[in-house]
Order: structure tokens, then sequence, then C-alpha cells
């Protein structure tokens, strides 16, 4: 089967997820990567920690982009992964850092015979843009996004809450559930929230001597010391909340998950809800075999 191509839209740098999700899409033979934009904050220091993991990954071939750039945003940029970027020097990187790189996801879809996979695991800005430059791009893409909260909240907590990559720019996901996709489908916390890797599987990773894998388990070293909102005490044990991988596998798999349509809406505080009169959207709601899913993104990882 011919590999599927994707481009992933991440925030990669403030929660670690990010890297484990883009660790985990370079170990599936099913995915062919196209591009990896930047979204939310100083997208530049996102860009410059995804090109440097690319090249540790062996995988220059993959071009990162830069998408809307907000610096002088708090909430968009902790930093707390930059430890690791002291040596990197991006004029020597060897594969594409790409300014505009929203002009170029647009221009890439535009000019692709193929279907494109979008992968949005970050604030929904970047792809909201772009389809205010050219509408018609939604027509040859599928939309997997990490987005939501309907029954369950953060850390597995009964009812719904404001997830933040809704939350943090309520417009744009709302222009990305109306739009005129071949499919649109998300993983809210419902599902994603309940991802962590422990046990056995955890640490194996521990004993791979890969040098991607090496580089995201210092940078979730790093960031275990760093982050502010929560107090990692257990980088021995286990690992974060993973939410984005499941958007990931959602691109080329549904068996481990029941996914269902459902009419969604979204308040201006960013709690997405049922509504009948809203857009429909397949959402992964309930797991059918998590276990399943921990063996799936182990293998996934020791693939890179």
């Amino acid at each position: 089967m011919k590999p599927i191509p994707i481009i992933l839209d991440t925030d990669i740098g403030t929660d670690i997820d990010d890297m484990w999700a883009l660790a985990m899409l370079l170990g599936r033979p099913e995915l062919d990567p196209k591009l990896i934009l930047t979204c939310c904050g100083d997208t530049e220091y996102r860009a410059n920690l995804t090109a440097k993991f690319l090249a540790t990954a062996g995988r220059t071939d993959i071009p990162v982009g830069l998408g809307i750039s907000d610096p002088a945003s708090e909430e968009l940029n902790f930093k707390f992964q930059e430890p690791w970027l002291s040596d990197f020097d991006p004029t020597q990187y060897e594969g594409k850092i790409i300014n505009d790189g929203i002009g170029y996801f647009v221009d890439l879809i535009k000019g692709s015979e193929e279907s494109i996979a979008i992968i949005s695991i970050g604030a929904a800005t970047n792809i909201a843009e772009a389809l205010e430059l050219e509408p018609s791009i939604a027509e040859k893409c599928r939309f997997v996004g990490m987005h939501g909260s309907f029954d369950i909240g953060y850390g597995g907590r009964p009812g719904a809450v404001a997830e933040t990559n809704v939350r943090l720019d309520v417009p744009a996901f709302r222009k990305i559930i109306s739009a005129k996709w071949q499919e649109i489908t998300i993983t809210p916390l419902d599902t994603c929230g309940l991802v962590i890797l422990e046990g056995e599987r955890y640490k194996s990773l521990f004993q791979c001597n890969q040098p991607g894998i090496a580089a995201l388990l210092e940078n979730y070293k790093i960031f275990s010391e760093l982050v502010t909102w929560m107090d990692v005490d257990y980088f021995d044990e286990h690992s974060t909340t993973l939410f984005d991988a499941v958007a990931v596998y959602l691109v080329y798999g549904r068996d481990l998950l029941d996914i269902k349509p459902m009419s969604i809406n979204v308040d201006n505080e960013g709690f997405t809800f049922q509504d009948p009169n809203g857009c429909t959207v397949n959402v992964a709601y309930k797991w059918r075999n998590l276990d399943g899913f921990y063996d799936h993104l182990l293998e996934s990882l020791l693939n890179i």
C-alpha cells in the first residue's frame, strides 16, 4: 500500500507530547510526511526544535515550515525544551526550513495529485489562515485533530473542559469544523487524554540505542525539570499524557477506537459540545483496545 502523504501542524516545544507524536510519525511506514508546520507563539523556536530532532533521526528530507508567530504571547511561549537547542545552528541545517510555512502549505496541497492528510496537534490558527487564503484546499484533504472534550477532562476526570487546542483559538476551530474536508476526525480528551506509556514498554525505550529515541528521552528529561504547570517526578517510570499520538494513529488506523459522527459546536470559552445544529465531525469517543495502542505506539517508536 502506498504511504499516505501527510502534513503535521504542531506546537512542539511546549508540552513534550508533540515530540512523542513526531517520533511516532517517523516510525510509521504508512505515512509519508511532506511538511512539518509549526504553530503558536514563537514558531521559529518550534521550527528549530523540529529541525534538530529530524536531523538527529536522519530525516532532513522533510521540510519544516514556520507558521503564524506570536512571540509576545505569554501563554503560547513556554520553551521547556529550549536548552536542547544550545548547540543548534539553523544556518548549518542540511534540510529545508521555510519562513513562509503557510504559503508552502497551501502550494503543496494545491500542487498535489493525491489527497493529503493534515494532522493538527495544536491550536488551528495556521490551518484556518490557510483556508482563508485558499478555501478549496479542504476538498483535497482529510483533517485529523487532537481537539475537544465531551465527557472527560484532563487527567481522566469526569466532565468536559475547555480543551487547550480549542480554547487558544476558538474562531480557528470553528472554521476547521465547518470546512468542506474530504473527512474530519478528532480525538478529544475522552480518548487521547488517557494515554500514558509505562511499565516494561516504557523501560524498553531506555534500552534502545537509536539516536531518535535518545533525543526524545533527553528532551523529556529537560522538559520534566523545567515544566511549570505540573510536577514531573516520574521520568524514570512513565511518560506524561501522550495526547497527540492518538491523532497520528487516526490517519491510518481505526480499529482500536470507537468512532462515530457527532454534530458538534464550540462556545466562546472553548467548550465543545453536541449540538443538533452544529457541524458533523467523526469523534473517537471511546477506546476499544487501549492496551493494543500501547503496543502499536512502542512498535512505532522503536522503528524510527
